[in-house]
């Protein structure tokens, strides 16, 4: 699967932005080039797994409020600093379908859809584009997350682990079980 530079940084980078944290937990003007950086990234995100773009905007904007506010909690771990701006959404997200039990979106294109095929040398074939979608939506919400992080967003593993503070290990064998449902679900559908 092909790196998605737009999510990842090289150790260069990552030591730029980890100096840029800092400052910001000295001086809290200083968490502007922070959020001037990620903010699309998190609203995509959230927007993506809701139906209420308004919606979205508020919890963008609670995700960008707890990172400001827990800074200096922030413990660099080797990944980006969006991977922890991740965890946040992702937790204000579940927050709001348990108390508002609002519909989960779920957005893919063929491309993503290719890739879980492909990725576990599978054949693709734009027959199953419809298969693939019912089965993916049909995921429970944890399942969901995997898959989209992995093939819509393209992330490393390790980011996926950091986004959902889970290890390594557990979300590689996690998304192998997962294919692998989709994978026999897919076979017992007759296209």
């Amino acid at each position: 699967m092909a790196i998605n530079p737009h999510y990842h940084h090289n150790g260069e980078q990552l030591a730029d932005e980890l100096m840029i944290i800092e400052a910001a937990k000295r001086d809290p003007e200083q968490f502007a080039p922070l959020y001037e950086k990620y903010y699309r990234q998190i609203f995509n995100y959230v927007h993506q797994r809701l139906t209420s773009k308004d919606t979205a905007f508020d919890i963008t904007g609670q995700v960008f409020l707890k990172a400001l506010t827990n800074l200096d909690r922030y413990q660099f771990k080797g990944v980006p600093f969006a991977s922890w701006l991740y965890r946040i959404a992702h937790n204000e997200v579940m927050q709001l379908y348990r108390t508002q039990k609002d519909k989960r979106a779920i957005n893919a294109d063929i491309g993503d859809l290719r890739f879980i095929c492909e990725e576990n040398d599978s054949p693709f074939f734009e027959e199953y584009i419809p298969a693939i979608k019912q089965l993916v939506q049909k995921l429970d919400h944890d399942d969901l997350q995997l898959v989209e992080l992995r093939y819509f967003e393209k992330r490393p593993f390790k980011e996926i682990a950091e986004i959902l503070d889970i290890t390594e290990v557990n979300a590689k064998v996690r998304m192998y079980r997962i294919i692998e449902k989709l994978k026999k679900s897919l076979s017992k559908l007759k296209l």
